[in-house]
């Protein structure tokens, strides 16, 4: 029995999808569950599981090509088995071609035609991999990184993988290459053109919509984390026993915006035409960098949720956004956002607004400074915090007393585990 397998139903906001990459390929089995192939959207990529045990019949496009919602993709005939060994096949054929007194050129011929008949059916997609014969681990990789091990004369079986689920990127091969010839010399002057992937492409889009849309001015401050550092020191091996999660710091900032966002809604607003729209609730964007791209699944309620909430639903995005798991409803909505650049060792930056969001709040790297403090001047663990905000409806007053508000809860973080 033959069962399709179609593109999942896409939202409104997105209408279409790429091929991004096939793990099976025609006359493969498949279990149910398994992932056949990998579809990116303009803001996540999904996973297509097949939905019954077989083999692969058919496979309908080859990567790169865009499907639209519900379009069938692949064939599967559902509870057939691969043969476990094509040649073993081809012997007893020969055999039976004796034994009926047929010539040993008829029976290749017959051999030769199945053949044909078999790559027929099977479509552009095993034209594709005939071509690639004899570079088999080369030929599952993404295009850019397909390109440079091609270019460079690599076996991409030999690299060490650093992405999704252990695959080599292009990032693998090109440092593969240097560490091989000791870095580009001798006049070398490499180039690669490689075009951009679809999650890379709205990445740009939305980076130009908020330029172009929005006022935007960036406000600056700084904390001191000494008394957040320190109560993570008393309570921390205690909250991991308790709640299983270890006891970070993006859970302060959230949880410090989310109140702040409830004492100064403006900051909380969005712009829609000649309306503003108040929201009553903190859903928080926490951005969160992969190797496609940067994404910025949204954790709701967040006024509602206690430290060890927020850290699970931060812990549970990273580890979908790294391994392709995240979902289209993951990613919509949100009031405001929190990226932390100091996780890269950044030490000041002014964060892009995510319209139609109207602020979004920057972290940065810890770093021991000299302040003076009671008379004195001591070393204290210091971060800079950036807002940038849309100053058409956030003025600065507005801005610097959400920034002060954030501030004093960071420096006195037992008030705020109190409600205070």
């Amino acid at each position: 029995m033959a069962t399709e397998i179609k593109v999942p139903v896409l939202p409104e906001s997105v209408s279409d999808a790429t091929i991004a990459t096939w793990h099976k390929k025609a006359g493969d089995s498949v279990a149910r569950d398994e992932n056949i192939v990998d579809l990116e959207t303009d803001k996540v990529v999904l996973e297509v599981p097949s939905t019954v045990d077989g083999v692969i019949k058919e496979l309908k496009f080859a990567e790169g090509d865009t499907v639209t919602s519900s379009q069938v993709i692949a064939i599967i005939e559902e509870g057939a088995s691969a043969p476990a060994d094509k040649g073993a096949g081809k012997e007893e054929k020969g055999d039976k071609a004796a034994a009926s007194g047929k010539s040993e050129s008829s029976a290749a011929t017959k051999d030769e035609t199945s053949q044909t008949e078999a790559a027929r059916q099977e479509g552009p997609q095993m034209a594709k991999r005939e071509n690639d014969k004899g570079a088999a681990p080369s030929a599952a990789l993404p295009p850019g990184a397909r390109f440079t091990a091609q270019k460079e004369g690599i076996d991409a079986s030999q690299v060490q993988g650093t992405g999704r689920r252990g695959a080599v990127t292009k990032e693998d091969l090109v440092n593969y290459a240097a560490g091989r010839t000791g870095g580009v010399g001798g006049g070398a002057r490499p180039e690669e053109r490689v075009a951009m992937t679809r999650i890379r492409k709205r990445i740009a889009q939305r980076l130009m919509q908020s330029k172009e849309s929005i006022a935007m001015l960036t406000s600056f401050n700084e904390v001191n984390l000494g008394k957040v550092m320190a109560l993570r020191k008393e309570l921390g091996e205690q909250f991991q026993k308790e709640h299983g999660i270890k006891l970070g710091f993006m859970s302060f900032f959230a949880k410090a915006a989310a109140n702040a966002l409830q004492r100064h809604p403006v900051v909380n607003a969005s712009v829609d035409g000649d309306d503003i729209i108040y929201h009553g609730y903190a859903d928080i964007s926490v951005a969160i960098s992969t190797d496609r791209g940067l994404v910025t699944p949204v954790l709701r309620n967040v006024e509602r949720m206690g430290f060890a909430e927020v850290e699970q639903g931060i812990a549970d995005f990273a580890t979908a956004a790294r391994e392709g798991g995240l979902k289209l409803e993951d990613l919509q909505g949100g009031t405001f956002t929190i990226t932390n650049g100091g996780t890269f060792g950044s030490l000041m930056s002014t964060p892009i607004v995510n319209p139609p969001q109207s602020a979004i709040l920057g972290m940065h790297a810890i770093k021991e400074r000299a302040i003076v403090e009671n008379g004195q001047v001591v070393a204290a663990p210091m971060m800079y915090i950036a807002l940038s905000y849309d100053h058409r409806i956030i003025d600065g007053k507005d801005a610097v007393l959400f920034l002060v508000d954030i501030k004093n809860q960071l420096e006195n973080p037992h008030r705020m585990l109190l409600g205070m």
